[in-house]
């Protein structure tokens, strides 16, 4: 069991470095982080760093879904969400939490049947898993209020942004070895993309696993 402490810790390292949306801090200091790794590396949980959950994928660092979920945080209207990656959930219930429902997609059918089970016994029942090719999107069930990636595209995927409501943020990494997070907000027919950090994920792949 984790104790307030190092929950409280993590949130506050969060808070030096940057993450100011006091929402995001508050979720994230009462997630437990360690539900979503292997038991053996749970003394890690709440570290700084991306940690393996099978599959050759990781769980983000704390900071990056910080980071992340502060930008999606901050549109206007936070309806609909559509979450690029599913993995081991943790993104996942953090956006569950600020949307009134999460459509997230993942292409590793083994990640998706532990998600779920997983999302399901922390008490998550606003997010929709969906085992399928997440470079495709949702057209169906478009638009979305932000479409958020978890995984680095090569080149900035043009149809998602078709996606995105207005006044909506898609939220990326883009790149191979070198990566950098992205944000683009639709205003209308307009699109403004700022360049934000860098980072480290791993590849955005086609097809399903």
């Amino acid at each position: 069991m984790t104790s307030a402490r190092t929950r409280s810790r993590l949130v506050e390292r969060l808070r030096s470095q940057g993450i100011s949306h006091e929402q995001v801090l508050s979720i994230i200091g009462q997630v437990p982080r360690h539900e979503f790794i292997d038991e053996a590396l749970s003394h890690k949980a709440y570290d700084d760093t991306s940690l393996p959950i099978g599959f050759g994928q990781t769980i983000s660092q704390p900071y990056i879904v910080a980071r992340m979920s502060e930008l999606a945080a901050m549109v206007a209207e936070r309806h609909v969400a559509l979450e690029i990656g599913t993995g081991c959930g943790y993104q996942t219930i953090v956006l569950s939490k600020l949307f009134k429902t999460v459509h997230s997609i993942e292409r590793i059918g083994g990640l998706v049947r532990n998600t779920r089970e997983r999302l399901s016994r922390l008490g998550v029942h606003n997010a929709r898993l969906r085992h399928a090719d997440g470079s495709l999107g949702l057209p169906d069930l478009a638009p979305f209020n932000v479409i958020l990636i978890t995984a680095a595209a090569p080149i900035v995927p043009e149809n998602l942004i078709d996606q995105l409501s207005d006044g909506g943020r898609l939220i990326f990494p883009v790149g191979t070895q070198e990566q950098e997070l992205r944000m683009i907000e639709r205003k209308g027919s307009d699109f403004l993309e700022s360049r934000l950090e860098k980072v480290n994920f791993v590849p955005l792949l086609p097809g399903l696993g």
